[in-house]
């Protein structure tokens, strides 16, 4: 799933101007959505940032097999069991509101700009203390090194080739100069995928 992420936001994080067509998909809960991008004039890469909020109402709760229902601001419904960590399942009560912040960073950038990082993953999970409403904060950042496979000068796009042997054609920007860029150069794409759960009586 962080692979699908990184590639999804490296077109982005490349083209800042996709973000003007960025949507939530429809299978998504209703709620704010806001992204951004931020990038140097003709330099390869940037970093871009989206966040997605939802609020959702407990309707149902069966405490013996610990299921939890929610209905969206949009009427869909839906049921999580709650797990052994859910340490305070206890305090949650009809009509408390689930709120959920999800946020994606992406930071794309050509390896030899920047000091040598390693790739790989990292993970923080924290929980609400003993006896509050239930919450829960976790976040995981992915680091992996693309080569550029190949150039196309004239659809200004670019072809990176992944440890895995998968590849992915990218569209530029069109201030970066291509003709400077050459196969073989490495390309670092570090995702963090972060979100925060909590239990509110409204």
């Amino acid at each position: 799933m962080i692979k699908i992420n990184v590639l999804k936001w490296s077109v982005i994080a490349i083209t800042p101007a996709a973000m003007l067509a960025l949507t939530s998909c429809s299978s998504t809960p209703k709620g704010e959505t806001a992204a951004a991008a931020v990038y140097k004039e003709g330099v390869p890469g940037g970093v871009a940032v989206q966040t997605h909020k939802v609020t959702a109402t407990v309707t149902g709760i069966d405490a013996p097999n610990r299921k939890v229902t929610f209905v969206s601001p949009d009427d869909k419904k839906f049921t999580v069991k709650c797990g052994p960590e859910v340490a305070n399942f206890d305090q949650i009560r009809i009509g408390d509101q689930l709120k959920v912040t999800v946020a994606e960073e992406l930071v794309v950038y050509m390896a030899k700009d920047q000091p040598p990082a390693t790739d790989g993953q990292a993970a923080l999970v924290a929980l609400a203390p003993q006896g509050a409403k239930p919450g829960v904060l976790m976040a995981q950042t992915t680091q992996v090194t693309a080569k550029v496979t190949a150039i196309d000068l004239k659809h200004h796009k670019a072809t990176l080739g992944f440890p895995d042997g998968s590849t992915k054609t990218v569209a530029v920007r069109k201030d970066v100069d291509l003709t400077k860029r050459q196969v073989g150069e490495e390309v670092v794409l570090r995702c963090t995928e972060a979100f925060a759960i909590t239990v509110e009586t409204p």
